[in-house]
């Protein structure tokens, strides 16, 4: 009993390494080959809308798709498996996404046209930070999820302050332009202040009173003020972010590669490997 127990913690350990490892060959490799499979679904998805190619590739495809969708499979069992404790994974961002990429191909023997939605693995793309696992990219990844966070209530209460003013010029625009010039309703006023705001401008509708035409360029001029606000909010949050990282390094080189920028309890070189020296 004990040695077939241990058999199977062996394999959940080669399983393990080859899945989540990142620092061996094996687990670089099997994260390259997974990049390249959700690159290739997502684009046969693509593929598949287009009318002459699919007409001409229909079934192609569609084999194609079936295969990615049992590899996806196996992998997603494989990566229960491989855990000692797998509801972890399950229910994690990452879980849930792997299983709904896997889920589309499945429904469409029952429900048609639901093959498409297997575009929600390019959501698996996002893999693409755990395969980079550099500490300079993990840094500036971290630096940026924080200074969003930290920016959230500052975002927010902008946001809700853009949808008033929305609100209160739509419905100007309407008592102003009236429907005899297009703005035949509040939302389709609103619906013209956000475009502009926006500075997409789909001309599809377009004040003709002088009134509407001066409170058009009061919106466009805002619009572009909008735009930077909260970019100033988030790049005062990475400065703010950077400066409170910078103080929790240090500057010295390393002796072999001369690069900067390690934790002050760093031993070793992010880069090469070297063993640190500390003034």
């Amino acid at each position: 009993m004990s040695t077939t127990k241990s058999k199977w913690e062996s394999f959940q350990q080669k399983i393990n390494i080859v899945i989540y490892g990142t620092n061996t060959y094996a687990g670089r490799l099997f994260d390259l080959i997974l990049l390249g499979v959700i690159l290739l679904s997502v684009i046969l998805v693509m593929l598949e809308t287009v009318q002459g190619f699919d007409a001409k590739y229909h079934t192609e495809i569609i084999f194609l798709e079936w295969i990615i969708t049992f590899f996806f499979t196996i992998e997603y069992i494989l990566r229960i498996i491989a855990l000692k404790k797998p509801w972890k994974y399950i229910f994690s961002f990452y879980g849930i996404i792997d299983l709904i990429a896997t889920l589309p191909m499945y429904l469409s023997l029952f429900l048609t046209g639901t093959s498409v939605l297997t575009i929600v693995r390019a959501f698996r793309l996002i893999r693409l930070f755990k395969i980079l696992n550099h500490p300079q990219f993990t840094g500036q990844s971290i630096h940026l999820i924080d200074a969003l966070y930290a920016s959230r209530g500052r975002i927010f209460v902008f946001i809700y302050f853009v949808l008033i003013s929305t609100v209160f010029i739509g419905s100007l625009m309407y008592v102003i332009e009236g429907a005899e010039n297009g703005f035949t309703s509040i939302p389709t006023s609103i619906y013209w202040t956000i475009v502009t705001l926006t500075t997409v401008g789909y001309g599809d509708i377009s004040p003709v009173t002088p009134l509407g035409q001066f409170l058009a360029s009061f919106v466009m001029i805002l619009g572009y003020g909008i735009i930077a606000v909260p970019t100033g909010i988030i790049t005062s949050e990475i400065a703010l972010n950077s400066k409170k990282g910078a103080s929790k390094t240090q500057q010295n080189p390393c002796s072999n590669c001369g690069i900067e920028g390690h934790q002050k309890e760093a031993r070793f070189c992010f880069n090469c490997g070297s063993e640190l020296t500390h003034d």
